[in-house]
């Protein structure tokens, strides 16, 4: 998809992801990365122990992810100046090998004081392959407005 300003925004206006199915990978990585080596994600015989029954992904790399794949319809690409928010639900747990994927709805957007750039809230959903929402939220951007 080209890229959008802020006035290319409608109101109630999805976007979905493509799918991208979280591996071992992505959870050792992660791990170094961010330092985040509690056993939850790390350790498969402590993980059994849980209510989960085995390693579950770390929600902030899931929340990543979902970010990258939204990152990836292209249509913040040259027109988000910066991310300015977060309110987000972890809601299930995502396990090696499950495939998530985004919806991305347009829930607010509003002017600012400065002609060239404007606010949009959008309201996400990351999914499973089951369909099941798995974490949820609002991000808050701040993109170019059209040159007039």
């Amino acid at each position: 998809m080209p890229a959008r300003y802020f006035e290319d925004f409608e109101i109630g206006e999805s976007f979905t992801t493509k799918g991208r199915t979280v591996t071992e990978a992505d959870i050792v990585n992660f791990a170094a990365f961010s330092g985040d080596f509690n056993p939850i994600h790390m350790d498969e015989a402590f993980a059994r122990t849980t209510p989960f029954g085995r390693r579950i992904a770390h929600g902030m790399a899931v929340l990543s992810i979902a970010t990258g794949l939204s990152q990836a319809l292209g249509i913040f690409e040259g027109t988000l100046i910066a991310f300015l928010g977060l309110e987000w639900n972890f809601l299930k747990p995502v396990f090696i090998g499950d495939t998530i994927h985004g919806v991305q709805t347009i829930a607010e957007k509003r002017e600012t004081s400065k002609p060239d750039r404007g606010i949009v809230i959008i309201a996400a959903e990351v999914f499973n392959q089951n369909g099941e929402v798995v974490q949820k939220g609002k991000r808050t951007v701040m993109m170019m407005r059209k040159a007039k």
